[in-house]
């Protein structure tokens, strides 16, 4: 089964992805992580992040697969963020800003390189969603976030997505975020499209990621919240699980 097909087949079953990005994390911290990960019922890993400064992606990935065989998905902040090493990559959009580079622009310079690794292609309408304060996506892709309360930019910016042939939106309020994206707009964009429908940004708990899933949401991806505290995985894992 495709990376892609485990996301949009899992309508029963909600879809647990946990995001690392290799410039938070020690190499004993990945392997850690990565244990639990495989412990828990983590469908998917995501790797990335809007900025990586240290050469570390095809390590971290290595890493990864040497403690688990979960399927390994690049998130990727830039061009730069491609390898062989991954199977899948969401190949991100910012279908929610106006900036060219990170529309179309940066996607234009991966693709020989993308082809070249025999990723699987997962294009995926990005947007960005006030988080109550500025991140690093918001800063590295000169991009103003949807305001929190404005769900029918979220709804029309996703249908959009969904008509130009997305394969998948994605809701992020940031890494860092203070709040999670709103169980209502989760819910307005879900009863719009057909597409899978992921959320992440400023998830801290279990009971989150069940309103989420309770919203509609397909896929729930967790960041920062294990970066603090690696025993998170399992907890989040048992509240989408029960669903």
């Amino acid at each position: 089964m495709s990376v892609y097909d485990k996301i949009r087949n899992n309508k029963q079953q909600k879809v647990f992805a946990v995001l690392i990005d290799p410039d938070q994390y020690t190499d004993l911290q990945i392997d850690e992580v990565t244990r639990n990960v495989h412990e828990s019922g983590v469908d998917l890993i995501l790797v990335g992040g809007s900025l990586l400064i240290r050469d570390r992606l095809d390590q971290a990935i290595v890493r990864i697969r040497k403690a688990s065989d979960k399927p390994v998905v690049l998130f990727p902040g830039s061009a730069m963020q491609v390898t062989a090493e991954a199977d899948a990559i969401l190949l991100l959009s910012l279908i929610s800003g106006r900036n060219p580079e990170m529309l179309i622009g940066q996607h234009v310079i991966a693709a020989p390189y993308i082809k070249a690794a025999g990723l699987e292609v997962i294009s995926t309408g990005y947007m960005l969603i006030d988080g109550g304060r500025p991140t690093t996506a918001s800063y590295m892709s000169n991009a103003s976030p949807i305001p929190n309360d404005k769900n029918d930019i979220a709804v029309c910016t996703a249908m959009a997505g969904e008509m130009l042939g997305m394969q998948a939106v994605y809701l992020d309020g940031g890494s860092g975020a203070r709040h999670p994206v709103p169980t209502g707009m989760v819910r307005d964009v879900c009863n719009n499209i057909k597409i899978p429908v992921i959320a992440g940004g400023g998830i801290k708990d279990p009971e989150t990621a069940s309103k989420l899933c309770q919203a509609g949401a397909d896929m729930i991806v967790v960041g920062n919240a294990i970066e603090k505290d690696h025993h998170m995985i399992r907890e989040v894992s048992a509240a989408i699980r029960s669903f």
